[in-house]
């Protein structure tokens, strides 16, 4: 038997994975290097991605320890104007719908900066942000003010917060869930923690956008699952959590948001809960969700695009243009990572954070710069590896490109703009 078929699933515990991609062994995404740890060998783990039959859950094979990735952080969610203004119309939304107040209790798992509570704080609600980094805790709790515990989330800290009677009317879980190990310890976490009429608002990437579009980096060692909403249905039925509702958002190449509440494990949902949405989309998916085959040609997907964007990389190369690359992102890791490009092809890297600048990238060490590098060294050409706020950077390097800089944009087809 293979490792993958003797791997139980993180969600229903079957075994016999199927393969779906194998991306070899690669340094952790966010691991960036300072100078004196440049010499050093680094850690690589394998980065096999896995479908499960049983449930649909797609994964990866590899558990990396969880304090090993989140105790310090460098993603801060802050720096993009992009998710500010997803934040702040979701806290909207939410304190009009459920009519918050001062006397309710929202929640965010995975808080990072509080970049999203500090909109339910200004509105005079009270709240309370759970971020394991305690470098981001402590920029939570300094400069924005959230009430910020820095532990990680699950069963024991739940029931800690509801024996304290801190029980929340919202909690939110944005891109969190895909980096949980243990699912249903975080499912039964969210049960105890929520008030009986609460609604948790979990965001997650949308696997089947993934797949359509290419989106091979994704997948990195942070991101343990990749879901669909059968998948997810699946799993939260499973602790008699029910999917109240359902959008699919372009945010990140492709989210699903998915509202959940209580359910009751003697008796069916309301005919309303489900809304028609949830299942509308759930029977979309019964054509591809449990299928390997759908899955099968994913790699075949990859190594095109590798080829395209090898070979355009190459011509520029010997026509003697410049280029750098903007966004130390952890897709941006992978993709340099499996393709194999680095040092050879780009003279730095830009990012706006302000936590990434003056490291260097994983495995391909370039060094991290403020974006007014790209002016003052005028590369010919940019590799955007955060084509997920291409709209964003695009607009904030008018002044780049008005000097006649070009940028490559390597997902979901290679294209210069």
């Amino acid at each position: 038997m293979s490792r993958q078929e003797s791997l139980p699933c993180r969600s229903c515990g079957r075994t016999g994975l199927n393969p779906i991609l194998n991306l070899g062994r690669t340094p952790l995404a966010n691991a960036l290097l300072a100078v004196e740890e440049l010499a050093a060998v680094e850690e690589t783990y394998p980065l096999e991605l896995v479908f499960c039959p049983g449930c649909t859950l797609v994964q990866i094979t590899e558990t990396v320890p969880r304090e090993r990735l989140f105790r310090e952080y460098f993603y801060l969610s802050s720096f993009s104007e992009t998710m500010l203004g997803h934040a702040r119309s979701l806290a909207h939304e939410l304190i009009a719908t459920r009519r918050l107040n001062a006397d309710s209790l929202v929640m965010e798992v995975a808080s990072n900066d509080g970049y999203l509570l500090q909109y339910y704080q200004e509105a005079g609600v009270p709240v309370l942000g759970i971020e394991p980094a305690t470098n981001i805790a402590r920029l939570a709790r300094e400069e924005r003010g959230i009430p910020t515990i820095s532990e990680f989330f699950g069963v024991e800290l739940a029931k800690k917060l509801s024996d304290e009677g801190q029980r929340a009317d919202v909690i939110h879980a944005h891109n969190v869930l895909a980096h949980v190990a243990d699912l249903n310890g975080f499912m039964r976490g969210l049960e105890l923690l929520l008030k009986d009429d609460g609604i948790a608002v979990i965001e997650v990437p949308y696997v089947k956008d993934m797949i359509d579009n290419t989106e091979f980096d994704t997948i990195y060692h942070e991101h343990l699952c990749y879901f669909s909403l059968t998948a997810l249905d699946h799993l939260f039925r499973r602790h008699a959590l029910v999917i109240e509702d359902v959008k699919r958002l372009l945010i990140h190449g492709g989210t699903l948001r998915i509202y959940v509440s209580k359910g009751d494990r003697s008796a069916e949902p309301p005919p309303d809960r489900p809304s028609a949405t949830v299942s509308r989309l759930l029977e979309q998916e019964r054509l591809w969700a449990g299928s390997h085959q759908f899955y099968r040609g994913f790699g075949e997907k990859v190594e095109r695009l590798r080829g395209d964007l090898l070979n355009l990389l190459n011509e520029l190369k010997t026509q003697g243009r410049r280029m750098a690359v903007y966004g130390a992102s952890a897709k941006g890791s992978t993709l340099m990572n499996y393709f194999g490009i680095g040092r050879e092809t780009f003279e730095f890297v830009v990012d706006r954070s302000t936590v990434k600048q003056g490291h260097y990238t994983p495995g391909t060490h370039l060094r991290i710069y403020a974006p007014e590098k790209l002016l003052a060294e005028m590369p010919d050409y940019v590799l955007l590896l955060t084509w997920n706020f291409a709209a964003e950077i695009l607009e904030q390097q008018a002044e780049y490109r008005r000097r006649g800089g070009r940028f490559i944009i390597p997902v979901p087809e290679v294209r210069i703009v």
